[in-house]
């Protein structure tokens, strides 16, 4: 979802890691249960599963649970969302406390923004000839607490303007699209700060997917070290293999570990299902080696 490439030639390799840092639930915008997903996870042979859903961490008590007692160690993160320049930027938080106060208190903060966002999303898509999509995205909605773009795209998709919500993000919701709306995050300082607060690891979240230049991207690469980023996704669903060799370098001369991650959200909503990445590339510090 969210407008994710293709994997490309990562889908070739036959030899899958059971390491899986990034996965979403319905307490944000996954399609299974915090329960659910653990059973898949389990079910997929995991060893290690992150629940990392946008800008919460309500759904993590419910996954401690269900991995209790079964081969598979849960991670509980949260996914924040931050600006960067113009660019909305994306801060995974892995092996952190979800009872931090400072940490609470910025995700708060976040998800009373996504309201907001909401409402407006609806606005430009009613000028773009579409009524009624607020109400419509809240039917998928499945914690009261937070409101995406993907359940606008679940909409979208079930009143017939789309095909699946990988075109709806093509065609309506991504930067010069009718549903497009521009939103202040958290900085990405602050989203640092918050998840390093609650004895976290911040991860930048799939860097292949922000539209900057090389230049740019070693500019936000720089900030981020800058602002006390531990880490970068080198394999993620919206990565090619080329991507992911880029990213691999990138770790190694700015000095971050590696993570990787599905970005499930579900069947039918990804295009990788969890633990479908390759084990990371030799010469790199896996994010976990620190916990």
């Amino acid at each position: 979802m969210h407008g994710r490439r293709a994997p490309g030639r990562l889908l070739e390799s036959s030899k899958m890691s059971p390491i899986d840092l990034h996965a979403h639930s319905t307490a944000s915008d996954g399609v299974l249960s915090p329960a659910g997903l653990v059973a898949h996870a389990i079910e997929r042979g995991l060893d290690v599963l992150a629940l990392t859903d946008h800008d919460d961490t309500g759904g993590v008590g419910e996954a401690m649970e269900a991995a209790r007692g079964t081969p598979l160690t849960l991670v509980p993160g949260a996914e924040l969302s931050a600006s960067w320049e113009p660019h909305t930027i994306h801060v995974v938080g892995l092996h952190l406390d979800p009872s931090n106060r400072t940490l609470a208190e910025g995700l708060a903060r976040i998800r009373e923004g996504r309201d907001a966002r909401a409402h407006r999303i609806a606005e430009a898509l009613e000028r773009a000839g579409i009524a009624g999509a607020y109400a419509g995205a809240r039917r998928y909605v499945t914690s009261d607490r937070l409101i995406s773009r993907s359940h606008f795209a679940r909409f979208l998709v079930e009143r017939g303007h789309a095909k699946s919500t990988r075109d709806v993000f093509k065609r309506y919701l991504t930067a010069g699209k009718p549903g497009y709306v521009r939103h202040a995050w958290a900085s990405l300082a602050e989203a640092v700060s918050w998840i390093h607060a609650a004895g976290g690891q911040a991860v930048l979240a799939h860097p292949g997917r922000y539209k900057v230049t090389p230049t740019g991207m070693r500019r936000l690469l720089g900030d981020f070290r800058d602002c006390g980023g531990d880490a970068i996704e080198v394999f993620s669903a919206s990565h090619t293999l080329a991507q992911a060799e880029e990213y691999a370098r990138h770790a190694r001369l700015f000095g971050f570990a590696a993570s990787m991650g599905s970005d499930y959200h579900g069947p039918g909503e990804s295009p990788l299902d969890l633990g479908a990445l390759p084990p990371l590339p030799l010469g790199l510090t896996p994010v976990w080696s620190r916990w």
